[in-house]
C-alpha cells in the first residue's frame, strides 16, 4: 500500500512539473514576442518609454501593481513632475490636416509647446496634404507638404520628444480619394464618395501603395493609424449585397475581412509596426465575429467619446467586450476641438474641459478589466467633419482648451497646479471657463489671430447687425421696385452716414490685418475658405451698404425734410 501511495505522489509530482513546464513555455514565447517586438521599436524615439522601462513591459499582466487614481495624483503632486505612472501611456494631439493645414514654419512653434505642455507625440491625418508620388500624385493638395517638409515635421517632433503617428483611412472618409474620377469605380454606393468597395481587388492594392508611401517616409515612428471609423453605406452596394447573400454573412463580418486584409498587409510588410484604428464600427460587431476575425493580435482600438457630461457605465461595455474578444491594449480618444458644430468658429473650453474630465472617471476603471491595459490617449482636434465639410475653428483659436484638456489628463483634473501651468506656458492672466474666454495678451503661437478672431466672433456681426437696424430706424429700405436704398431725413442720414463709413473703415483695416496674420500661417486657400465663411457675409452687407450711400451722396440725392 505505502509503495502504491508513493507511486501515485510520484505521479503527481511528475503532472505538476510538466504543467509548470508547459506554462513556462508558453510564457517564454508569448513574452519574448513582445520584447522583440518593442525592442523594433527605436529606443530612442520615447513611444514605449524610456529604455529601462522595456523590462516593465514584459512582466505578466497579472504581477502588474495596479496604482489607484489617487495615489497616481499623489505622487505626481509630490514629485512636482507631469508624468504618468504608466511606461507606455501616450497624450497624442490630432492634427487634422484634412482642412486649415498649418505651414511647417507654424508647427516649428507649437511642437514646442505641445512637450511643455505634456504631449509626446501627435498624430497626423494628412489627407491630401501627404506628398504622394507616381500614380498617386492626383491625390495631393495644390498646397500639399513636400518630402522634406515631412522629413521637417519628423525632425522637429523628434527634437521635441513627440512621437508622430501617421493617420491613413482604409475605408471610410476616403472622399479625398474617391472624389476623383480615376478612382470612382472603387466606391462601395457610386453615388458616395465616401466609402471603398472592398469586394473589388483595386481597393485594397490602392491601399497597400497608399500605405506604403506613407510608412516609407515614417520611418522613425513605431505605430500607424489605419482609420476605419463611420463607413457610411457599407453593405448598400451591389457588390456587397451579393457578397452577404453567397456568404451568408452580414456587415459585420464584410467590414473585418476587408480590415483583416488591411491588417495582415501591415503585418507581413512591416513586422512589429503597431497598428490602432477607431473602434465604432468595432462597437456593433458580435464578440464572437470579433474572436474568430482574430484581428485582435494585431491592431488595438482606439474609443472615441466626445460629450461634454458621460459616465464611465457609458464606455465599460466596450471595453468588457474587447476584453473578452482578445484585444489586450486599448486607446482612448478625447477632443480639445472640431466636435460642437460643423461650422464652429470659436472653442467652448468648459465644454471640452468635460469632456476630459469625464475620461479620467473611465480611466479609473481600466485597472478593474485586467489584463487590459490603457496604452495612451488621443486629444483629437478636428478640422472638417468630412473632407466637404466646412472649417471648424482654427488651432490658434484652440491653443487654450489644449492647454487646459492636457494638463488636466497629465494632473488628474483641472487642478490648481494645472491652471497655473496653462497661465504660465500660455502667457495669460486668467481664463473663463463658462465665458470660453481668455484674459491677458498671452505668448502662444498664434495668439494674434486668437485675439482677432474673438472680435470676429463677438463683434463683427453684431456691430454689422446694429448698423442695419439703426439705418431701418431712420426709414431706410429696400425699394421692392426700384431695388435701391433709400434714405429719411437728411440730417439722420448725414449722422448715419459718417457711423457707418468709421464702422466701415475701422473693420475694413482689422480685416486686412487678419488676413495678413492668417497668411502667415496658412496656405492661400485656408485664408479665402476662412474668411468666406466667418467674415464676407457680414462684412459684404457692410460694404453694400457703404456703397449705396457713397452713390446717393455722389448723385447729390436728397429726399424731401420729414
Amino acid at each position: 500500500m505505502a509503495f502504491q501511495r508513493s507511486h501515485r505522489l510520484n505521479l503527481l509530482r511528475l503532472v505538476v512539473l510538466l504543467l509548470v513546464a508547459l506554462a513556462g513555455i508558453k510564457f517564454l514565447f508569448r513574452d519574448s514576442f513582445t520584447l522583440e517586438l518593442h525592442k523594433h521599436a527605436s529606443k530612442d524615439s520615447g513611444f514605449w518609454g524610456d529604455t529601462g522601462d522595456i523590462v516593465q513591459d514584459i512582466i505578466p499582466q497579472s504581477q502588474v501593481l495596479e496604482v489607484p487614481a489617487a495615489k497616481i495624483t499623489a505622487l505626481k503632486q509630490k514629485q512636482q513632475v507631469p508624468r504618468d505612472v504608466s511606461a507606455t501611456e501616450m497624450r497624442l494631439i490630432h492634427l487634422d490636416l484634412k482642412g486649415a493645414a498649418p505651414r511647417v514654419s507654424y508647427l516649428e512653434q507649437v511642437f514646442p509647446l505641445l512637450s511643455q505642455l505634456g504631449a509626446n507625440g501627435v498624430l497626423i491625418e494628412y489627407e491630401d496634404m501627404f506628398p504622394f508620388k507616381g500614380e498617386l500624385e492626383i491625390l495631393r493638395s495644390p498646397y500639399a507638404y513636400s518630402e522634406e517638409d515631412i522629413e521637417r515635421i519628423q525632425q522637429l517632433a523628434e527634437q521635441h520628444k513627440l512621437e508622430v503617428v501617421p493617420l491613413v483611412q482604409t475605408f471610410g472618409h476616403v472622399e479625398f480619394i474617391l472624389k476623383h474620377e480615376k478612382y470612382q469605380h472603387l466606391r462601395e454606393v457610386e453615388r458616395f464618395p465616401n466609402s471603398f468597395n472592398p469586394h473589388i481587388p483595386d481597393t485594397l492594392a490602392l491601399l497597400k501603395s497608399i500605405l506604403s508611401q506613407v510608412v516609407e517616409k515614417h520611418r522613425r515612428s513605431t505605430c500607424i493609424h489605419i482609420g476605419a471609423d463611420e463607413v457610411f453605406h457599407l453593405g448598400e452596394g451591389m457588390d456587397s449585397k451579393n457578397w452577404m447573400s453567397h456568404n451568408k454573412g452580414d456587415v459585420g463580418t464584410m467590414y473585418l475581412k476587408h480590415m483583416k486584409e488591411v491588417l495582415g498587409f501591415l503585418t507581413a510588410q512591416y513586422w512589429g509596426l503597431q497598428v490602432l484604428m477607431w473602434d465604432d464600427m468595432l462597437r456593433k460587431i458580435s464578440v464572437g465575429a470579433l474572436r474568430e476575425s482574430r484581428i485582435a493580435k494585431h491592431v488595438s482600438p482606439v474609443v472615441w467619446f466626445y460629450a461634454p457630461d458621460f459616465e464611465a457605465e457609458q464606455i465599460v461595455p466596450f471595453l468588457s467586450k474587447y476584453v473578452e474578444s482578445g484585444f489586450e491594449a486599448v486607446w482612448f480618444a478625447s477632443a480639445f476641438k472640431g466636435t460642437t458644430g460643423p461650422a464652429q468658429a470659436w472653442t467652448p473650453l468648459s465644454y471640452h474641459l468635460k469632456n476630459h474630465l469625464s475620461w479620467l472617471k473611465v480611466m479609473q476603471t481600466v485597472p478593474r478589466l485586467a489584463p487590459l491595459r490603457l496604452q495612451g490617449v488621443v486629444l483629437t482636434g478636428w478640422q472638417r467633419y468630412d473632407h466637404y465639410s466646412v472649417l471648424c475653428e482654427l488651432l490658434p483659436v484652440s491653443i487654450p482648451s489644449l492647454a487646459i484638456c492636457l494638463q488636466t489628463l497629465v494632473n488628474g483634473g483641472f487642478t490648481e497646479e494645472a491652471k497655473r501651468k496653462v497661465l504660465d506656458v500660455l502667457g495669460l492672466e486668467s481664463v473663463q471657463l463658462e465665458q470660453s474666454t481668455c484674459e491677458g495678451r498671452g505668448a502662444f503661437p498664434g495668439v494674434e489671430i486668437y485675439h482677432m478672431v474673438e472680435q470676429v466672433n463677438g463683434h463683427l456681426k453684431e456691430s454689422i447687425l446694429k448698423a442695419l437696424e439703426e439705418e431701418s430706424a431712420i426709414k431706410g429700405w429696400f425699394s421692392p421696385y426700384h431695388r435701391k436704398r433709400q434714405f429719411g431725413n437728411p440730417r439722420n442720414m448725414e449722422s448715419f452716414g459718417s457711423k457707418v463709413l468709421k464702422l466701415h473703415e475701422d473693420w475694413e483695416s482689422f480685416v486686412r490685418d487678419l488676413r495678413a496674420q492668417l497668411e502667415r500661417i496658412y496656405f492661400p486657400d485656408t485664408v479665402e475658405e476662412w474668411m468666406e465663411e466667418n467674415v464676407n457675409p457680414y462684412l459684404d452687407q457692410l460694404r453694400d451698404l457703404v456703397r449705396d450711400y457713397r452713390a446717393i451722396i455722389r448723385l447729390n440725392g436728397r429726399p424731401k425734410a420729414m
